[in-house]
């Protein structure tokens, strides 16, 4: 809440400088902040008397909305990319999808693994158990496993996370 907006009988003024003004009636604030061309911003409302700060909103408004576009600018969003294996694959076939899950994770992306099984390939389905785990095992140096092997339906399907680097 910003001037006349404050409901307060009294209020514990800080000034422009962040020092003390001890406890002043809201008018007596409210002329402060006017005689120095600048806004009584509320800033603690639940405290008893509540806190009311001498500063300029709009200029406190818009560091905070820079503040806000630079932390915006700065965060990674992660993307989970999809490997899909087959229980029966062959070693160069594995290979060529163990790179590209290594690639997608030193991006910093989850990657979602999953085995497919069609016909009467769930009847084995320690098969793709195995590869998944295979693939997990690769690539232990730089992922973590966030969960595990697990069926669901007709695939079997594992997620692994980027490890941390310090």
């Amino acid at each position: 809440m910003v001037n006349d907006e404050i409901r307060a009988k009294e209020v514990r003024l800080i000034g422009p400088e962040s020092e003390q003004l001890g406890i002043k009636p809201i008018r007596e604030a409210l002329q402060m902040a006017i005689d120095a061309n600048l806004d009584l911003v509320n800033v603690a409302p639940t405290a008893k008397p509540p806190v009311c700060r001498i500063m300029d909103y709009g200029k406190y408004r818009y560091e905070m909305q820079k503040k806000d576009k630079e932390a915006r600018k700065n965060q990674k969003i992660v993307d989970i990319k999809e490997i899909r294996l087959s229980a029966t694959i062959d070693e160069h076939d594995f290979q060529t999808k163990l790179r590209n899950a290594v690639k997608f994770l030193s991006d910093g992306d989850k990657v979602k693994a999953s085995v497919r099984f069609r016909g009467r390939e769930i009847a084995h389905a320690e098969n793709g158990r195995r590869v998944l785990e295979r693939l997990a095992t690769e690539t232990a140096e730089i992922s973590s496993m966030e969960r595990a092997p697990k069926l669901e339906g007709r695939s079997m399907i594992m997620i692994l996370t980027p490890k941390v680097t310090v």
